[in-house]
Formats: C-alpha cells, sequence, structure tokens
C-alpha cells in the first residue's frame, strides 16, 4: 500500500515538474516574442533618426533586457533580429548596392555579435550586482556593434569608403564622418536607461519566477 501512493505521489510530482517546464517553455517564448516586437520597432524608428549620414540605433537596451531575463542565446537572437531589421529597412541600402554578401554578413554578424557579448557580460556579473552588470552590458553592446561595423568597412567597403570621403583618409572618414555621434549616442541612450533597466528586469524577473 505504501509503495503504491509512493509511486502515485512520485507520478504526480513528475507531472506538476512537467507541467511546470512546459510552462516555462511557453512563457520564454512568448517573452522573446514581445521582445522581438520591441526591438523591430525601436530599430524601425531607430531609421529615421539620423547623426551624421547613418541612424543610430536604438534598440540595444531592449536587446540587453532580453539577453538578462531569457540567457545569451536570447540575447544573440534579439541582436541578430535587430540586424535583419536593418537590412529590411533598407537601412544599409547604400552598403548592399556594392557588396551584398559583405552587407548582410557585417550587418547581421554585428547585432548578433552586440547581443550575445552584451549577454554574456551581464550574466558574467549579475551575481555580484545587477547595476553594474547593466552599465557594463551597456558599454559592450554598442562597443561590438560598432566595432564588427569597422571590421567590415575595412574588409569589404574601403575603396566606396574611400571615394566616399573625397580628399579625407578613409580610416579617418570611418570614424568621422561615418561613425561621427553616433556611437557615443548609443553609449549614452544605453547608459542613460540603465536604471530603468534595471527596474524593468527586476520587475519581470519576479513574474517569471512567480508563475
Amino acid at each position: 500500500m505504501e509503495d503504491t501512493e509512493k509511486k502515485v505521489r512520485a507520478t504526480g510530482t513528475a507531472a506538476k515538474t512537467e507541467r511546470e517546464k512546459n510552462s516555462s517553455k511557453i512563457g520564454m517564448i512568448v517573452g522573446l516574442g514581445i521582445m522581438t516586437a520591441i526591438v523591430v520597432v525601436l530599430q524601425l524608428l531607430s531609421s529615421v533618426i539620423h547623426f551624421g549620414p547613418f541612424s543610430i540605433t536604438l534598440a540595444l537596451t531592449p536587446i540587453i533586457v532580453g539577453g538578462a531575463l531569457y540567457g545569451i542565446w536570447g540575447g544573440a537572437w534579439l541582436g541578430f533580429i535587430m540586424g535583419l531589421t536593418v537590412l529590411l529597412s533598407g537601412d544599409a541600402a547604400a552598403f548592399l548596392t556594392v557588396n551584398a554578401p559583405g552587407t548582410i554578413l557585417v550587418v547581421l554578424l554585428k547585432g548578433a555579435a552586440a547581443g550575445l557579448v552584451a549577454s554574456i557580460v551581464y550574466k558574467a556579473i549579475e551575481k555580484k550586482s545587477v547595476y553594474p552588470a547593466v552599465i557594463c552590458a551597456g558599454i559592450v553592446a554598442p562597443v561590438v556593434n560598432t566595432g564588427i561595423f569597422i571590421i567590415g568597412c575595412l574588409l569589404f567597403f574601403m575603396d566606396t569608403i574611400a571615394a566616399w570621403a573625397g580628399q579625407t583618409d578613409a580610416v579617418v572618414y570611418i570614424f568621422t564622418g561615418m561613425i561621427g555621434l553616433n556611437f557615443f549616442v548609443e553609449l549614452a541612450v544605453n547608459l542613460a536607461l540603465s536604471t530603468v533597466t534595471v527596474a524593468i528586469i527586476g520587475y519581470a524577473k519576479k513574474i517569471l519566477n512567480n508563475r
């Protein structure tokens, strides 16, 4: 009799655990879906805001939030979606006409890498303190995003950039004429929103933990 009761309890516990796992998976899918939509909307909004010849990226903050809530691959996914939105919005049209494969590679890679590395940095620091983790992730994301863009320019577009630069050195033009204030604006936005980001992460984690 006791063995039967134990088996029943074990079966009930296993079923409950399985339901909790399924609920967690569904919650993650729904949460990532919502974050994906936010990234798309903010990136489309970014395409109309320019400092210099290129638009800034407003989607880095939700990417950091997504990475904090759903892990490093969640951050990488949201970064990839940011890059895909850049391509589909026409924001990279000037580069696509020069070298389409190179443009697609660079745009998708820089977005995914920014989300991945920022999420790794956040997860590495989070256990000590959330606020420094958000600050560091907010710094890393635009550094990686811009850094891969620069590398991509050097690898695939130097002849075109030299023509755009005219009498200015092409490398100097990349930093002054193309990147310009964009990097610093993106960094400032991430840092300015750091307190809000911490609050959002904390609130969202409470909801996830109480589900």
